[in-house]
């Protein structure tokens, strides 16, 4: 019985394109926690997330038993990918709705200076109750507002990596943020809830 251990994930990808099943599921072990904890954010319902999820992996192996993968060392970021591609195809199948649209009155260069993002970047240290307003207030955005948050601060993942995996440009990336910091300032004030945090 071969030992997995000390190989990459990518290593296991490519052992599976040739043959080893064992191998992807130990990929899959490997994978599923983060790869379901990520789109469960993202969709809210643990009976979608587990089609979507079920959904991913099903393209996963049909893109390596293609030849679709090439070890790039970001296997992660890859099916991460795949999933938001899925993710984003069944919101299509939805009706979205959207908090805020942009438009003259709600000119975006007023999100200067201490806005919430400014303010995560200057504390490490965060009130607890502020934690779970702001999660509460997560939770109430749209989807790809959501997603870009969770990858943003739960994930740590750039701009670029952010604008890379979701197929759009660093601006709308950029953008998504900027209306989620703006729709959370907007429910904070509505429920007259204090976003400050301690240093």
């Amino acid at each position: 019985m071969k030992s997995f251990e000390g190989m990459t994930d990518e290593s296991l990808a490519l052992l599976y394109v040739k043959g080893n099943n064992r191998a992807f599921d130990e990929l899959l072990s490997r994978t599923q926690t983060k790869l379901f904890t990520y789109i469960m954010f993202v969709v809210r319902d643990h009976d979608i997330a587990d089609d979507i999820f079920q959904e991913t992996f099903v393209k996963v192996i049909t893109k390596l038993q293609h030849g679709q993968y090439t070890d790039s060392g970001k296997f992660q970021f890859w099916i991460t990918r795949i999933a938001h591609n899925v993710i984003m195809d069944w919101y299509r199948q939805q009706q979205g709705r959207h908090i805020v649209e942009p438009n003259a009155e709600n000119d975006l260069q007023n999100l200067r200076g201490a806005s919430v993002l400014d303010t995560y970047r200057e504390s490490e240290i965060i009130n607890e109750q502020v934690l779970i307003d702001v999660k509460r207030m997560m939770n109430n955005l749209p989807a790809p507002q959501r997603e870009v948050v969770y990858m943003r601060f739960y994930q740590q993942m750039s701009f670029k990596e952010i604008a890379e995996l979701t197929n759009v440009s660093i601006n709308t990336a950029l953008g998504r943020m900027r209306y989620a910091l703006l729709n959370m300032r907007r429910m904070a004030k509505e429920h007259q809830i204090e976003l400050a945090l301690e240093a």
